[in-house]
């Protein structure tokens, strides 16, 4: 396929799915890792879309309405999340009661944990498989199931959370902005993050540098709510607002 014809392909793809991996577009194109990656390179180097660990997305601004669907979204950032996860899960100690939300980054935080003599409280079927697997102490969330993101969501989880206390929570984000604070498509699920965040002694955002400067539709809590996690973050005003932890310069 002429380069050409292979780049517009490639956005046409992203204007339909919103982000996309490598991986889907070596087999969707039937060419090879290398050439999709110049590709990707080419067209983010020309504005057409933005270019991500593992893949792309499209651009449309800093608004966001949409979350893809977990196997998209795993693929992408790999190795920040991983980083960022690895941290996060070195922060839970003895005695911890700890709320994990759904998501990509929180669920590598679960490959990660090893504390065995905290209790864990998550929304995410995933996430309390591999805990209780772990042979961890798990309480797994009732409510509606979402199935982009194998969370459980709406009234019926938040009313499960009021109970709780926690000492610690770990959320995944899709935006991250001075103005609108921690924000994620779904009204549904916006409402049990909000919940869980407001419960926890200590709340951590798990979020690469991807998500910074991007709104999303439903705000879930303040910035000043939460320390954010991340890798290395290039725009330091967000330092104003939170407590900003950089896991590569520690």
């Amino acid at each position: 396929m002429l380069t050409e014809l292979r780049q517009r392909a490639i956005l046409d793809l992203l204007q339909e799915r919103k982000a996309v991996t490598v991986t889907e577009l070596t087999g969707l194109l039937d060419t090879s890792e290398s050439t999709i990656r110049r590709d990707l390179a080419a067209l983010h180097e020309m504005g057409r879309l933005k270019k991500v660990h593992g893949g792309a997305t499209a651009l449309e601004g800093e608004y966001s309405t949409t979350d893809d669907d977990v196997s998209v979204r795993k693929d992408l950032n790999m190795e920040e999340k991983k980083r960022i996860a690895a941290y996060g899960a070195s922060l839970v100690s003895p005695g911890d009661f700890v709320y994990i939300d759904a998501g990509t980054t929180t669920e590598l935080l679960v490959d990660h944990l090893t504390e065995k003599r905290a209790v864990y409280v998550t929304n995410a079927l995933s996430h309390a498989r591999k805990l209780a697997q772990g042979g961890c102490r798990v309480i797994l969330l009732g409510g509606e199931l979402k199935a982009s993101t194998d969370a459980a969501v709406g009234a019926e989880t938040v009313r499960f959370l009021q109970k709780y206390n926690f000492t610690k929570g770990f959320f995944g984000v899709n935006g991250v902005h001075p103005r609108c604070g921690l924000s994620t498509p779904e009204a549904s699920e916006a409402a049990v993050k909000a919940e869980a965040l407001s419960r926890c002694r200590d709340g951590f955002v798990l979020a690469d540098p991807s998500k910074f400067g991007q709104i999303s539709s439903v705000t879930f809590g303040a910035l000043a709510d939460a320390a954010l996690l991340t890798t290395v973050l290039a725009e330091k005003r967000y330092r104003s607002y939170t407590r900003i932890v950089e896991v590569d310069t520690l």
